[in-house]
């Protein structure tokens, strides 16, 4: 299992990751100590879980895995797998479980985190599908880094003034002067991977795909495109919605974005405990899947299927082969893509040339997870590693894919092959979308 972009070399593998374990740790931390202890063990939401239950659960799956599945030690609280076990208690009832507190919790996670530098400075990086490239260190990483976007959308959620801040991202100097959209030309591409050593089993394998051409919009969708969608009276017109997405957006009142309302003749939102100005030319951000769907239909367009949207992010007309990013196969720097909680907002639309795949589509990573037409569907040839509810329990047409990552996603956990999956009637995560046409006759 190897990549252009990750050193095989074992000494270069430990400190990769031990690179990717540390970051996402201190992040957790920036995540967790910014607010009280009243705080962390309230429940903001039903939504989502109290912090200090995303605390302790990071340490019990790396203890878990890493000490006890890979380096074979004795369980170190082997009571409280049960309270962090993310399937046995949805999370509405985790405040009600008998939690460890937040110093217990520190605690505990540091414990695992030294013991778990000591395995990977001396375990051998080869001999099973566990150690192979050190895939269980990236995947707890991942893991870690999956469950600091969840805290930060708790953050989101939560009443109260700001706890987080960060600097806006660098505008963009010709986002206004792009094409709307980018020709997608037709023919297969190579979707998926076999060779990246800690992508995850809905990633695999690597296989072929047809796709017709078709045009795809050069930026995500703007709030200010969204607004327009709204004042055209996008939310009252039946004719714009699937029977599940009317039905969903009158039991619940929705009229604007999550977080959005209508002030004083403009669009305000809450971001982070801040109230401000709805940027026009920002993609829009907590829209469900419905409300995508609907806007692209009023548009006159679709979301693009999961192909669709990797083949305009991997593939290279100039030889055939698909890469790792839209830039290429390098990791992403803060030139190609906003990432990492660097700012805690999308970049102008447009943003970010260097990113930019080989035909000129911009942000297919980062700034907004974005919706696709897709039903989360394992591949041709899948295999559940190294458990079945990683994915496989999630496999059907309840859940919809989303491609690409938000300005939320740590790079570890972003990549041209990562799937992302949620209920369509899901608007807490960041999540955006860009919409795709079918290509006429001639067109192609």
């Amino acid at each position: 299992m190897t990549a252009p972009g990750l050193d095989t070399d074992p000494e270069a593998l430990r400190l990769s990751a031990a690179a990717a374990l540390r970051r996402a740790r201190e992040r957790t931390g920036t995540l967790t100590t910014c607010v009280d202890e009243h705080d962390l063990t309230a429940q903001h939401s039903p939504l989502m879980s109290p912090l200090v239950w995303d605390l302790a659960h990071i340490g019990n799956q790396e203890e878990q895995w890493l000490l006890r599945a890979v380096a074979g030690q004795e369980a170190l609280r082997p009571e409280i797998d049960s309270v962090y076990d993310a399937f046995e208690h949805p999370r509405a009832k985790r405040p009600w479980l008998p939690l460890l507190p937040p110093a217990e919790a520190r605690g505990y996670v540091a414990d695992v985190r030294g013991r778990v530098l000591d395995v990977l400075e001396r375990i051998p990086l080869r001999g099973g599908p566990l150690v192979d490239a050190a895939f269980a260190f990236g995947m707890i990483a991942q893991h870690e880094q999956q469950h600091d976007e969840t805290m930060l959308i708790t953050h989101q959620l939560r009443p109260g003034p700001a706890a987080l801040t960060a600097p806006p991202p660098p505008e963009s100097a010709d986002g206004a002067a792009l094409p709307a959209e980018v020709l997608i030309p037709g023919g297969s591409f190579t979707m998926g991977t076999s060779t990246e050593p800690w992508a995850l089993d809905n990633e695999r394998p690597a296989h072929r795909r047809v796709v017709p051409a078709f045009f795809m919009d050069t930026a995500p969708v703007t709030a200010g495109a969204y607004a327009r969608f709204i004042e055209d009276g996008g939310y009252e017109r039946r004719r714009w919605w699937t029977e599940a997405g009317w039905r969903h957006i009158h039991e619940h009142g929705l009229t604007a974005p999550l977080f959005w309302r209508r002030e004083a003749g403009q669009w305000l939102r809450r971001r982070f405990g801040v109230t401000e100005p709805v940027r026009p030319d920002e993609p829009v951000v907590h829209v469900n899947w419905y409300e995508a769907d609907a806007y692209a239909r009023w548009a006159g367009r679709r979301l693009p299927t999961e192909a669709e949207w990797e083949k305009a992010a991997r593939h290279d007309p100039a030889d055939g082969r698909s890469r790792r990013y839209p830039w290429g196969d390098a990791d992403p720097t803060p030139v190609h893509a906003n990432l990492g909680q660097r700012h805690l907002r999308p970049a102008p639309a447009g943003s970010y040339p260097r990113g930019a795949s080989p035909l000129g589509v911009r942000q297919l990573i980062g700034d907004v997870w974005e919706w696709t037409a897709s039903d989360f569907l394992p591949y041709p040839g899948f295999r559940a590693f190294p458990y079945r509810e990683y994915s496989e329990v999630f496999f059907g047409d309840a859940y919809k894919v989303l491609r690409g990552g938000s300005f939320a996603v740590d790079q570890v956990a972003c990549r041209g092959t990562f799937r992302n999956w949620d209920l369509p009637i899901r608007r807490q995560i960041f999540s955006g979308f860009r919409t795709a046409r079918d290509a006429a006759p001639g067109e192609a």
